[in-house]
């Protein structure tokens, strides 16, 4: 039987992050800023849908003393959300593009950042969660960051959530395979999504937060969060991406683009005729 693949994709952006360029470009001077993308991704595969990363904790950012205990200084970070009050970034972004959360069978998440696993909680005792097991043994234990650095243990710290734990690289779903790109984080991953032939064939690397901007990628430029003390540790994940696209003739996408993200969202749209934003 020849392999299936994924059918479609659907690019969601669950907010922005206005933030410091150094937080994604190591070294770049201070006083300039970005408005970043938040980036998930569905994928239609035998089965059902499956939604890579989540998003920021809605009521965490609105809450004005969680949103002070975990987002302290908005002058140099601050979350943005772009529904209503009432809202719910995911269940907005799904309803737009004619889905629910009954849809998705399956999560992956990149890694625990508050800006990638705040929706974990929709899909808690109810589909399985794929991740990185260094990832979340750091998550759940301090690891090599300061505690509660970019880590909100109440969006992952939930004995109802059915984790699939990989240890290196492992396919998650038909044609979606994640790569361990450790170095943002001690369990950092990104996904290879291979697209069915009936629709074409080819495919993407998706890289996440192992590259925010298509300047780590075509400069080869180190990203601002990093473990330990060398940023140098995020190059080598980033140009094990860029091999394995090149071989694979995939095309690579950075994570957090303000340029590129909205526009393979609304490419997307149009090749898989979704609503687009």
């Amino acid at each position: 039987m020849a392999k299936t693949g994924v059918r479609r994709i659907i690019l969601l952006t669950l907010g922005y992050e206005d933030l410091p360029r150094s937080v994604s470009i190591y070294g770049a001077p201070p006083e300039q800023r970005m408005l970043e993308p938040t980036p998930g991704v569905l994928l239609e595969v035998d089965g059902g849908w499956v939604m890579l990363d989540t998003g920021f904790n809605a009521a965490i950012v609105r809450d004005p003393g969680m949103s002070r205990r975990f987002y302290p200084d908005p002058s140099f970070y601050r979350p943005v959300l772009t529904v209503g009050d009432d809202e719910d970034p995911i269940e907005y972004e799904l309803e737009r593009v004619g889905l629910s959360l009954d849809d998705i069978t399956a999560v992956g998440i990149s890694h625990l950042h508050h800006d990638h696993s705040g929706g974990i909680k929709h899909f808690a005792g109810r589909v399985p969660i794929h991740m990185q097991r260094k990832e979340l043994e750091h998550g759940l234990t301090g690891g090599h960051y300061p505690t509660g650095d970019a880590l909100i243990r109440v969006d992952y710290d939930d004995r109802r959530i059915d984790w699939k734990l990989a240890d290196g690289e492992e396919e998650i779903a038909p044609g979606i395979t994640a790569i361990p790109t450790y170095g943002h984080t001690p369990g950092n991953q990104s996904f290879m999504v291979e697209l069915d032939g009936s629709v074409g064939g080819g495919g993407f690397v998706f890289a996440f937060d192992a590259a925010d901007l298509t300047e780590n990628i075509e400069q080869e430029l180190p990203l601002g969060g990093f473990v330990g003390d060398d940023p140098e540790i995020t190059l080598e994940p980033i140009r094990r991406l860029k091999a394995i696209a090149q071989e694979k003739g995939y095309r690579l996408i950075p994570g957090h683009d303000p340029v590129v993200w909205p526009a393979l969202t609304e490419e997307m749209a149009r090749r898989f005729a979704v609503a687009s934003v």
